[in-house]
């Protein structure tokens, strides 16, 4: 049996956790968790730990948690007398620095939540969904300097279920992912894994997602809208503007019917919205800014539409 590989293990957010625990139970001699330093959150702003660091600490396994890495010297001494065979990186929300990239033979390791090269950057989750697609999945890399351009070692994919949203997808992606990145490093060692080089000329982006993302388009289909109300969850889901307010609409179906675009209609207690390609948003849950979540029944109880209303106003 070979001896177990060394690793240092680079993460902060939950997607990262079953990586780590799953590495951690295979065996793997995890001598570092770098993870981002305690932030301060909730209306008392304490500081609170990355779920990386979380997870680390009841695994017992030592953690550093530097400010910045680039030019860190403390840092990258320690890194250099660890001497680890692979750094493992998932989401840890760094560039990582060309040194090191150079430090270990067997690379620096990346879990990415899509099937390269479609989806690079940092919302691959949201905008699968949200960009209508079917399938997709998770790949190990190799990281290189660019932006998740590197080589593809082991891929795996799966369905987008219709009632996906980023939130459910997330944790089956990161359990499949968590499972590849085991064999990955099992068939690097075993010399039994050949990269490939990704093809860029078939890359897409999936940039960091921004509050207007979330503002709805009444030109775009009803099912269009759907797909970027799934994929935004929780921030910055679909919302428009309603009497002078922001409106978020929370679950809503997409369905075919004649109504101008952004125009409001009632068919009992059923709420309609008129979208894009003759389709319209059958609106079940949505939220008036500084109210509670409201059935559509109740909103339409609640407020009195008028005739030809529209939202976006």
């Amino acid at each position: 049996m070979p001896s177990p590989l060394t690793l240092v293990f680079c993460g902060t957010p939950a997607f990262a956790v079953p990586t780590l625990e799953k590495l951690a139970a295979s065996g793997f001699k995890i001598s570092l968790v770098v993870t981002q330093p305690d932030r301060p959150k909730g209306r008392g702003l304490e500081l609170v730990a990355s779920p990386v660091k979380q997870s680390a600490l009841r695994l017992s396994l030592p953690i550093t948690q530097p400010e910045a890495i680039k030019k860190n010297e403390e840092f990258r001494a320690q890194l250099g007398a660890i001497k680890p065979d692979a750094i493992i990186v998932v989401g840890y929300g760094r560039i990582v620095p060309q040194w090191m990239l150079d430090l270990p033979p067997l690379g620096n390791l990346n879990l990415h939540a899509s099937l390269l090269p479609k989806y690079r950057g940092a919302a691959p989750i949201q905008w699968a969904i949200a960009s209508g697609e079917v399938v997709t999945g998770v790949t190990t890399m190799r990281i290189d300097a660019g932006l998740d351009t590197g080589d593809i070692l082991l891929q795996e994919q799966i369905p987008i279920a219709p009632e996906d949203t980023a939130e459910t997808l997330a944790p089956k992606l990161a359990a499949i992912g968590a499972d590849l990145m085991v064999a990955t490093l099992n068939g690097l060692q075993a010399g039994t894994i050949r990269s490939t080089p990704q093809d860029h000329s078939q890359a897409t982006l999936a940039p960091i997602l921004k509050k207007e993302d979330g503002l709805i388009d009444f030109s775009r289909s009803a099912r269009e809208t759907l797909n970027r109300l799934r994929g935004f969850q929780p921030w910055p889901g679909a919302y428009s503007k309603f009497r002078g307010k922001t409106l978020q609409i929370w679950r809503a179906i997409a369905v075919e019917r004649t109504l101008p675009s952004s125009q409001l209609a009632v068919e009992g207690e059923h709420l309609l919205v008129g979208c894009g390609s003759v389709t319209a948003l059958d609106v079940q849950e949505l939220q008036v800014e500084g109210k509670k979540r409201a059935s559509a029944a109740d909103f339409i109880r609640g407020y009195r539409l008028q005739p030809g209303e529209c939202l976006g106003e």
